[in-house]
């Protein structure tokens, strides 16, 4: 296998989820996180990431379980590169499905980053080629079957398996800075006028930043205007408007981040969620 190929879209017949299907060899992600969990099926080669901590890699056949909230990387893992096809089922989705098995209340979560069950690689599999081939009877059906063989591997969340500190248990300062930055995609202040701004130090802010949500100031800023981006290209903006609209200089910065976050161009990302 050869070259760099990356395909994002959703399929009316599984709402809540989406799908990408990727071949990465140069490819790095960036420190991100998903408002979703990451199902992925590596096919090809090895994909490493960082996680909670450590360095983990999944090779062929193997499935990475990525939780909602946890800040993780993703590059390849030997020079050939990897490729997988990955799900991104909302919590809404995932809990549904589990109430649906009987599981425990509370929010379904992955103790263990990278598993191999061949069942489950081959359920999620053809989940995923049928959303692909645009079968909905098939798609919906074996994606709950595959959703349920996974869930065989997840505990209900607690604070302590969260991969970031939820706000209310952020400090205060960490908690005034965040609503700043979300409020302020198109000006963000200074890490000094932050800091001022929510009567810390600049240093002792960013230690307590980084601490509480995996990210410096600014790299979260970032998160959020892609995410922010997200929205706004669901809705059927144009990426030269949505760069603009959400603090990025242009399009090309847009794309650079989002692509690093997402794995696809805006405009590709548009187009495979306008088909949906």
């Amino acid at each position: 296998m050869s070259g760099e190929v990356a395909h994002y879209w959703s399929h009316p017949a599984l709402p809540g989820v989406d799908l990408l299907r990727a071949r990465f060899v140069t490819h790095r992600y960036n420190r991100h996180a998903h408002d979703t969990y990451a199902l992925a099926l590596v096919e090809y080669g090895v994909e490493q990431f960082e996680y909670g901590g450590s360095l983990e890699r999944a090779g062929a056949g193997s499935i990475g379980l990525v939780n909602p909230g946890v800040i993780h990387t993703g590059e390849a893992g030997v020079p050939e590169g990897w490729a997988y096809r990955v799900l991104y089922p909302t919590v809404e989705v995932m809990s549904d499905i589990a109430a649906d098995l009987g599981a425990p209340s509370g929010t379904p979560y992955f103790p263990e980053p990278v598993i191999t069950d061949p069942e489950a690689a081959r359920l999620l599999r053809a989940a995923h080629r049928s959303g692909e081939q645009g079968d909905a009877l098939a798609a919906s059906s074996l994606f709950r079957q595959a959703a349920a063989s996974l869930l065989r591997f997840a505990r209900p969340r607690t604070g302590v398996d969260a991969g970031d500190t939820p706000p209310g248990r952020m400090p205060r300062a960490v908690r005034a800075a965040r609503e700043i930055l979300h409020e302020s995609l198109l000006d963000p202040p200074s890490l000094d006028e932050l800091a001022a701004s929510v009567g810390v130090g600049a240093f002792p802010l960013l230690r307590a930043f980084k601490e509480a949500t995996g990210l410096p100031p600014h790299a979260y800023l970032n998160q959020v205007r892609v995410r922010h981006a997200r929205r706004l290209l669901d809705e059927g903006l144009r990426p030269a408007e949505v760069a603009s609209r959400t603090g990025f200089a242009d399009q090309a910065h847009l794309t650079r981040h989002f692509k690093r976050t997402v794995g696809v161009p805006p405009g590709a990302y548009r187009e495979g969620r306008a088909a949906a």
